[in-house]
């Protein structure tokens, strides 16, 4: 900016101040423009969050429809579809096994490479495929028995078609978990968008044209058809989300590394993209305790849910319903906050281990260290709080009963539905934070994340799952006692993460950590 003259009038002077000033202005809202646009880039928190929620949204959004298509072709098959859910459950294990090791591993962006990162991620996705197959065998060999304790008597012998249509949505959620866990890590959250947009926009339009009131054709709706719908899509959309992310990703990345020649310390084996036994041997580390973790949480949670079963189809639809609402409407924000909250931390870990050290076992951190890696939790907690809070006022006195209404299409089942939140919805409120304080530990040391969940499953699940083969239950007292586990153990937990967390804390500021060493 010129000084002005001093035969300048003092007109002329503010003129020249004003027309001066303009590029000043110019450049200061498209430095703030472009500090905006770069905050909701998929590599920084509020961006990647933005895309996180997108994907976890559509998933839960179609959950619901989809009971409400099988209510209206027979409400009394609502609970059929559980058994889709019970089966992912029941192959959690391996779900929650390698993929989370993603966050510790593939995040880890400081100590090593891109194309080190990817080829652990093929790894990851391989192996993943394989297994998802053999558990969609085992799950179809074993439909019999699968329906015996997962569907209520009165629905159990028109329900096993549907099983063994849907057991190999058990392939497809593990190739999409893998794809999705590792290239949340990789910062690319739009692979998992993608892989969600799909499944969303193509069941939805077979459901409309197949399964809806509104259908094509003269012919009568079944269960059965809005089962093969749901593996069609889910296939089709895991498959197409692992060529998206091989094209845009894996394929880019490999054409710009061989534009370069190759040195004498540069071989064309740590340039590979392809899966191998190492980088197995490097997720299986953490993998296994995760894949432990949740291997008992999710034993216990089925041995449970064989008791709710047992209580016949209006508590077990009632239990359905719940759970519909709970994971449509209260988990997604929860799981979008946690995948953006993993994806960080472990990123600034890696930066943290690679700046003292990756062979150093025993570092101290001062408290403003400790404050910034565990900074993408506390902001995911607080925003958790934000938004469950009014979620779970609401539900409680507005929505739960004509929401569980409209998707069971029955009187009785919705009145034990709105009973059911009423009861323990304050307890998803320490849930949410429970969640976002628990990625502390996922992102950097798994084998106190395994601690902590035993903790809470041992000393307070187990007895009560106990109790609850021991004593009579009938509709009259189940809630009870499933109440005080289910909701119980949601509050046990936060109280349990939140110790684990603070001794965590303790022992880096102490210099009492003993880390792992990084493997490569």
């Amino acid at each position: 900016m010129s000084i002005p003259s001093r035969d300048h009038t003092p007109e002329s002077h503010e003129t020249d101040a004003l027309n001066s000033s303009a590029p000043i202005n110019s450049e200061l809202l498209a430095i703030e423009k472009s500090s905006w646009k770069r905050a909701l880039h998929r590599d920084r928190y509020y961006g990647s969050l933005l895309f996180n929620v997108a994907a976890f949204i559509l998933p839960a959004l179609y959950g619901t429809l989809s009971k409400l298509w099988v209510a209206n072709i027979d409400s009394s098959m609502v609970v059929t579809t559980d058994a889709f859910t019970y089966m992912n459950t029941a192959s959690e294990a391996v779900n929650e096994g390698l993929p989370r090791a993603a966050w510790v591993i593939i995040g880890d962006e400081a100590s090593r490479s891109l194309s080190e990162r990817l080829q652990l991620t093929h790894t990851l996705i391989a192996f993943q495929s394989l297994v998802g197959f053999l558990l969609s065998v085992i799950f179809l060999g074993a439909a019999p028995k699968f329906a015996d304790s997962f569907v209520p008597e009165e629905v159990r012998a028109a329900s096993l078609t549907y099983v063994r249509i849907t057991s190999f949505t058990v392939l497809s959620g593990a190739i999409e978990t893998a794809v999705a866990s590792a290239t949340r890590a990789l910062d690319k959250p739009d692979v998992p968008l993608v892989i969600s947009s799909i499944k969303f926009a193509v069941n939805i339009i077979l459901d409309l044209l197949i399964i809806s009131r509104y259908h094509v054709g003269s012919f009568e709706p079944t269960v059965n058809m809005q089962g093969i719908i749901q593996l069609v899509c889910s296939l089709t959309a895991a498959l197409a989300g692992l060529a998206y992310f091989l094209y845009f990703v894996s394929f880019s990345t490999w054409r710009k590394h061989s534009q370069f020649p190759l040195d004498d310390h540069v071989t064309r084996t740590s340039r590979s993209l392809s899966p191998n036994l190492r980088g197995l041997r490097v997720l299986l580390k953490p993998g296994i305790i995760f894949f432990a973790e949740s291997a008992i949480r999710n034993a216990l949670y089925l041995w449970l849910v064989t008791t709710v079963v047992s209580l016949g189809s209006v508590y077990a639809t009632a239990w359905g319903v719940f759970n519909t609402i709970r994971w449509g409407l209260v988990m997604v924000p929860v799981q979008a906050l946690e995948a953006t909250s993993l994806q960080f931390i472990g990123h600034k870990w890696g930066q943290w281990r690679q700046l003292i050290g990756v062979n150093n076992r025993r570092p101290k951190a001062g408290w403003k260290e400790i404050f910034s890696l565990i900074s993408p939790a506390l902001r995911s907690l607080v925003i958790a709080l934000l938004v469950e809070v009014p979620i779970a006022i609401f539900l409680s006195a507005f929505g739960a009963r004509p929401f569980a209404l409209y998707i069971s299409g029955s009187s009785e089942v919705a009145d034990v539905t709105a009973h059911m939140w009423r009861t323990i919805d304050w307890c998803y409120i320490f849930y949410a934070m429970s969640t976002q304080l628990a990625t502390i530990l996922q992102a950097t040391r798994p084998k106190w994340y395994l601690y902590q969940s035993l903790a809470s499953n041992l000393l307070y699940v187990l007895p009560w799952a106990i109790v609850c083969q021991a004593v009579h239950l009938d509709e009259g007292n189940a809630w009870t006692y499933h109440s005080l586990i289910f909701g119980g153990s949601l509050v046990f937990s936060f109280v349990d993460v939140l110790i684990v967390v603070g001794v965590w804390m303790w022992t880096l500021w102490a210099g009492k950590a003993r880390l792992e060493v990084i493997q490569n």
